[in-house]
Protein backbone atom coordinates (compact mmCIF):
# COMPACT_ATOMS: atom_id res chain seq x y z
CA UNK A 1 0.00 0.00 0.00
CA UNK A 2 1.29 3.34 -0.94
CA UNK A 3 2.17 6.19 2.16
CA UNK A 4 -0.07 9.06 1.64
CA UNK A 5 0.69 12.07 4.18
CA UNK A 6 -2.64 13.48 3.95
CA UNK A 7 -3.65 10.63 5.32
CA UNK A 8 -2.38 11.20 8.59
CA UNK A 9 -4.86 13.18 11.29
CA UNK A 10 -3.48 16.19 10.79
CA UNK A 11 -3.57 16.68 14.68
CA UNK A 12 -1.29 13.75 15.26
CA UNK A 13 0.97 15.00 12.04
CA UNK A 14 1.74 18.57 13.44
CA UNK A 15 1.99 16.48 16.68
CA UNK A 16 5.10 14.19 15.31
CA UNK A 17 6.75 17.26 13.08
CA UNK A 18 6.77 18.93 16.63
CA UNK A 19 8.23 16.44 18.32
CA UNK A 20 10.87 15.52 15.92
CA UNK A 21 11.67 19.22 15.82
CA UNK A 22 12.97 18.92 19.31
CA UNK A 23 13.93 15.19 19.78
CA UNK A 24 14.38 14.20 16.10
CA UNK A 25 17.42 13.34 13.82
CA UNK A 26 17.95 13.49 10.53
CA UNK A 27 21.43 11.50 9.41
CA UNK A 28 23.73 10.47 7.04
CA UNK A 29 25.87 7.57 7.84
CA UNK A 30 29.17 6.03 6.55
CA UNK A 31 29.73 1.99 7.17
CA UNK A 32 32.74 0.05 5.97
CA UNK A 33 32.01 -2.71 3.41
CA UNK A 34 34.47 -4.73 1.89
CA UNK A 35 31.82 -6.18 -0.28
CA UNK A 36 31.42 -3.23 -2.20
CA UNK A 37 32.63 -1.18 -5.07
CA UNK A 38 33.13 1.71 -2.50
CA UNK A 39 34.88 0.71 0.52
CA UNK A 40 31.93 2.49 2.26
CA UNK A 41 27.95 1.64 2.75
CA UNK A 42 26.25 5.08 2.79
CA UNK A 43 22.95 5.09 4.14
CA UNK A 44 20.64 8.05 5.24
CA UNK A 45 18.27 7.84 8.97
CA UNK A 46 15.62 9.30 10.95
CA UNK A 47 15.43 8.88 14.20
CA UNK A 48 13.82 9.84 17.47
CA UNK A 49 14.50 8.64 20.81
CA UNK A 50 12.51 8.62 24.25
CA UNK A 51 12.51 7.36 27.80
CA UNK A 52 8.22 6.37 26.96
CA UNK A 53 7.65 4.38 23.90
CA UNK A 54 3.79 5.72 23.22
CA UNK A 55 4.90 8.48 21.47
CA UNK A 56 7.34 6.52 18.96
CA UNK A 57 4.33 4.27 18.17
CA UNK A 58 2.49 6.71 16.74
CA UNK A 59 5.64 7.50 14.50
CA UNK A 60 5.78 3.87 13.64
CA UNK A 61 2.04 3.56 12.52
CA UNK A 62 1.49 6.95 11.32
CA UNK A 63 4.78 6.67 9.31
CA UNK A 64 4.05 2.98 8.00
CA UNK A 65 7.67 2.13 8.42
CA UNK A 66 10.72 1.83 10.40
CA UNK A 67 12.00 0.02 13.77
CA UNK A 68 10.81 0.83 17.67
CA UNK A 69 13.91 -0.82 19.43
CA UNK A 70 14.73 -0.78 23.20
CA UNK A 71 18.29 -0.08 23.93
CA UNK A 72 19.58 -1.22 27.01
CA UNK A 73 19.87 2.04 28.87
CA UNK A 74 15.83 1.90 28.97
CA UNK A 75 15.32 4.17 26.29
CA UNK A 76 13.19 3.65 22.96
CA UNK A 77 14.08 4.76 20.07
CA UNK A 78 11.99 4.47 16.63
CA UNK A 79 14.67 4.75 13.30
CA UNK A 80 13.71 4.32 9.61
CA UNK A 81 16.65 3.75 7.07
CA UNK A 82 15.56 1.91 4.41
CA UNK A 83 16.23 4.29 1.62
CA UNK A 84 12.45 3.52 -0.20
CA UNK A 85 11.00 4.05 3.00
CA UNK A 86 12.59 7.49 4.09
CA UNK A 87 11.91 8.93 0.38
CA UNK A 88 8.44 7.21 -0.42
CA UNK A 89 7.34 7.93 3.95
CA UNK A 90 9.61 10.01 5.89
CA UNK A 91 10.34 13.23 3.14
CA UNK A 92 6.92 13.42 2.53
CA UNK A 93 5.55 13.06 5.41
CA UNK A 94 7.70 16.20 6.81
CA UNK A 95 7.33 18.11 3.43
CA UNK A 96 3.70 17.73 4.27
CA UNK A 97 3.91 18.95 8.47
CA UNK A 98 7.12 20.99 8.44
CA UNK A 99 9.06 21.95 10.98
CA UNK A 100 9.12 25.33 13.05
CA UNK A 101 13.01 25.39 14.06
CA UNK A 102 15.50 27.01 11.81
CA UNK A 103 17.90 24.35 12.72
CA UNK A 104 15.44 21.61 11.89
CA UNK A 105 14.48 23.00 8.83
CA UNK A 106 17.85 23.23 7.36
CA UNK A 107 18.81 20.16 8.77
CA UNK A 108 15.78 18.16 6.85
CA UNK A 109 16.49 20.46 3.58
CA UNK A 110 20.14 19.11 3.96
CA UNK A 111 18.49 15.06 4.34
CA UNK A 112 16.58 16.05 1.27
CA UNK A 113 19.81 16.65 -1.31
CA UNK A 114 21.50 14.01 0.22
CA UNK A 115 18.44 11.47 -0.83
CA UNK A 116 18.40 13.24 -3.93
CA UNK A 117 22.18 12.38 -4.29
CA UNK A 118 21.79 8.92 -3.47
CA UNK A 119 18.63 8.30 -5.33
CA UNK A 120 20.76 9.82 -8.48
CA UNK A 121 23.80 7.14 -7.59
CA UNK A 122 26.01 9.90 -6.89
CA UNK A 123 27.20 8.16 -3.72
CA UNK A 124 29.36 5.66 -5.61
CA UNK A 125 31.48 8.45 -7.17
CA UNK A 126 34.26 9.84 -5.49
CA UNK A 127 32.80 13.56 -6.66
CA UNK A 128 29.61 12.58 -5.24
CA UNK A 129 30.89 11.56 -1.94
CA UNK A 130 32.54 14.22 -1.51
CA UNK A 131 29.19 16.65 -1.85
CA UNK A 132 27.98 13.87 0.47
CA UNK A 133 30.80 14.69 2.89
CA UNK A 134 30.08 18.95 2.55
CA UNK A 135 26.36 18.48 3.15
CA UNK A 136 26.95 16.47 5.96
CA UNK A 137 29.19 18.78 7.80
CA UNK A 138 26.64 21.57 8.54
CA UNK A 139 24.13 18.88 9.91
CA UNK A 140 23.18 17.98 13.31
CA UNK A 141 25.38 20.99 14.29
CA UNK A 142 28.41 19.17 13.06
CA UNK A 143 27.75 16.12 14.68
CA UNK A 144 31.62 15.66 14.52
CA UNK A 145 31.82 14.41 18.04
CA UNK A 146 29.85 11.62 17.61
CA UNK A 147 31.32 10.46 13.89
CA UNK A 148 32.93 7.17 14.00
CA UNK A 149 34.91 8.45 10.76
CA UNK A 150 36.17 12.00 10.17
CA UNK A 151 35.65 13.08 6.43
CA UNK A 152 39.76 12.77 5.72
CA UNK A 153 39.26 9.16 6.96
CA UNK A 154 36.73 8.27 4.35
CA UNK A 155 38.43 10.24 1.63
CA UNK A 156 41.57 8.26 2.16
CA UNK A 157 40.30 4.94 2.34
CA UNK A 158 38.27 5.59 -1.03
CA UNK A 159 41.64 7.07 -2.81
CA UNK A 160 43.99 3.95 -1.19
Amino acid sequence: MTFDAKQVPQNIGYYLAGFTDGEGSFNVSFRKRKDYKMPWKISLCFNVSQKDKVVLALFKRHLNCGTLRQRSDGVWYFEVNNFNAINDNVIPFFKRYGFLSAKKKRDFSKFRKLSDLIGQKKHLTLEGIKEILDIRRDMNDGGVQRRKYSDDEILNLIQQ
